[in-house]
């Protein structure tokens, strides 16, 4: 059988041009994020069994004007979302969301019940609040190895000039330079996977600095129709621990945890056959 070829189009909305690819077959799964950066982190296998549709939100897309405080808001990235949806005639999906994107895929969930199925975030704490972060910092400083702090030391360094030369990229550059905090191999380099990427900086220091620190994760437990899968890595020092969700879990409707041993802030990429066979198992 002819394997399909990717589908890459635009939707040109408030001034923003948000980009989609779509490869694979089966039924659809939306990724919240960037459509340029995500294609690179799932395996080429999972196209096999399902249509991954990687989508924009207005941090990863070019900007024909300046940006504004409504650009930066779950509620604007939830219309986003949903005109998306609309242009590529999607009446029922599963969403999943990486990292802060985890935030946007239970959004999503909650205020689009009649769209979306079942829910996945991957690498998200339940905030960035002060004590969820501080609970992981504590994990750093007392479990993470000498090697892997001393290699952040090194990168921190480099990252600070990066960040002094080009400023407006310096979510790329704090991503990079945080490798030992958030790769299983604290070496790696991601350069390739955020190569051609935009990020437009006001969006992002909105999201992770207020409207992330005061999510309300316990509340979009309860809401959602069917529990979602909650994946970590154990060696994920970016965000707040497995430990810090359990206290939200509602007794009669508990999300599934999986918790990925040789990972770090990206199990599909790092332990990418058996976070597959996951995410398969939850979505059937």
């Amino acid at each position: 059988m002819e394997k399909s070829q990717p589908v890459q189009g635009y939707l040109c909305r408030d001034g923003f041009t948000l980009g989609y690819q779509i490869e694979g077959e089966g039924d659809p799964l939306l990724i919240i994020g960037s459509h340029v950066f995500y294609p690179r982190v799932f395996s080429k296998d999972l196209r096999r069994t399902r249509k991954l549709i990687f989508v924009d939100y207005r941090g990863f897309a070019h900007a024909d004007r300046a940006i504004e405080p409504r650009d930066c808001t779950l509620e604007t990235i939830m219309d986003d979302l949903s005109a998306l949806c609309s242009a590529l005639n999607l009446t029922r999906v599963d969403v999943l969301g990486h990292s802060g994107h985890g935030y946007m895929a239970l959004e999503f969930a909650r205020c689009r019940p009649d769209l979306v199925r079942k829910t996945v975030v991957v690498a998200t704490g339940p905030s960035h609040a002060p004590e969820h972060m501080a609970y992981g910092e504590r994990i750093w400083e007392m479990l993470a190895a000498p090697e892997r702090k001393q290699r952040l030391m090194q990168d921190l360094e480099v990252m600070q000039h990066r960040i002094e030369s080009e400023p407006e990229q310096r979510f790329i550059w704090m991503c990079l330079g945080l490798a030992a905090r958030s790769w299983f191999n604290p070496c790696f380099d991601a350069t390739d996977l955020w190569q051609g990427v935009q990020v437009n900086m006001p969006v992002f220091d909105a999201l992770w600095g207020g409207a992330f620190c005061n999510f309300d994760a316990a509340g979009a437990l309860l809401a959602l129709e069917q529990p979602p899968l909650i994946c970590l890595g154990r060696h994920d020092y970016l965000v707040a621990p497995v430990e810090t969700w359990l206290p939200l879990v509602p007794a009669n409707n508990a999300p599934e945890f999986a918790l990925f041993e040789r990972s770090s802030h990206t199990p599909p990429m790092e332990e990418p056959e058996l976070f597959n066979d996951v995410l398969q198992r939850y979505l059937e």
